[in-house]
């Protein structure tokens, strides 16, 4: 799905310059040039975060039921598998990160490079608790790896569910379908009018399944084979997404909104399957395919290449301008060798034990 990639990519181009101008003064010098966009991305840039909560629960219902029946057979494998992928090159990223922040320390401010780990910090980074258990985080970003999981997680739960009341309910079989999207549907409302309204539940799933559920729901809409049922269902997300802003607005929620609702409209026009996309496109749909390595490498980039302009380049506008770009650029190539050589890589346990060792190591040595 093309149109897939081209959203992700931008997304995450959003999310990285984000980070560029919250990360280090290069963002601070070159700010002049460009105080409208510098001011956007570092207020509201991190609103693109909800296009991928979206994205993620649109390929989970894909994944655990596609026809609204719940596939999600054999739980605990599925599980393991889930961790298996998200932290292989997390894992990696994050010793990256350890050895990238004990080199820029000595030039760049102790509010932006992450202190040396303990032991602990390290194990439940490994075991995507960090938040839960209450460490500080290794990396910008690290707690939406530790929310994707949980939240698939959760969306098995419930299509898990499904199906154990369809075995148990005489009627289950006729309305399986119905079944696992109310269940989703009452997650997804619950999290819109109540949980996403306590910031302090901002560390589980149940605060961010508004996004998720309804891009499962936005699955399931696509699937809709009469016009009639489509137009009601769509009706029916905007409504409880307005009334969610209506109770409470947050800018997230309506990007969220928005996002669903795009992306059901060109589900039934075909445009989301369509390969006729122009060659010049193939560039932004590699950073859509490896968004994710982006996602997780950026960061370590972004402040090497902030201390090496520090230490070593004079301070203007356009030079910092220019610096901003050349860690864009670097975080890019490193993104592609993470995405080649860890996150295309078949999930097995050998690697995210020796990946898991490596991270210890490389916490060990940075905080001797």
């Amino acid at each position: 799905m093309p149109l897939l990639d081209a959203i992700k990519a931008l997304a995450c181009l959003v999310i990285v310059g984000h980070h560029l101008t919250r990360y280090g003064p290069m963002s601070e010098v070159a700010y002049p040039l460009a105080p409208d966009l510098i001011h956007w991305l570092s207020n509201d840039g991190r609103l693109a975060v909800q296009v991928f909560l979206v994205l993620a629960g649109f390929l989970a219902a894909g994944s655990l039921a596609p026809e609204g029946r719940s596939r999600a057979d054999r739980t605990l494998p599925r599980i393991a598998q889930r961790y298996a992928r998200l932290v292989m090159p997390y894992l990696a990223a994050l010793s990256f990160s350890l050895v990238a922040a004990l080199i820029v320390r000595p030039w760049l401010s102790a509010d932006i490079v992450p202190a040396p780990p303990t032991f602990w910090q390290l194990c439940a980074h490994g075991l995507l608790l960090q938040d839960l258990l209450g460490y500080s985080a290794l990396s910008a970003g690290v707690w939406y790896v530790a929310i994707d999981f949980q939240l698939f997680v959760l969306a098995l739960v419930a299509v898990g569910s499904a199906a154990w009341l369809e075995q148990r309910w005489p009627a289950g079989s006729r309305n399986a379908r119905w079944l696992t999207v109310s269940l989703v549907l009452a997650l997804a409302t619950g999290s819109l009018v109540y949980f996403n309204r306590h910031s302090e539940l901002d560390i589980t799933a149940l605060y961010f399944f508004g996004a998720y559920g309804i891009g499962m729901l936005t699955y399931w809409i696509g699937r809709a084979t009469r016009p009639g049922t489509w137009r009601l269902a769509m009706l029916l997300l905007a409504a409880l997404g307005l009334v969610a802003l209506a109770l409470d607005w947050r800018s997230r929620i309506a990007v969220a909104l928005v996002t669903a609702l795009g992306l059901a409209l060109a589900q039934r026009s075909a445009w989301l399957s369509s390969p006729d996309w122009p060659a010049w496109t193939t560039p932004l749909l590699q950073v859509g395919r490896m968004s994710y390595s982006l996602f997780l490498i950026h960061f370590p980039v972004i402040l090497l290449v902030n201390a090496a302009f520090v230490r070593w380049v004079p301070d203007a506008p356009w030079i910092d301008a220019i610096g901003m770009l050349l860690a864009l650029t670097a975080s890019l190539a490193a993104a592609s060798v993470l995405y080649r050589c860890v996150e295309t890589r078949p999930a097995s346990w050998r690697a995210v034990l020796g990946l898991f060792a490596g991270l210890l190591a490389c916490g060990l040595l940075v905080s001797l």
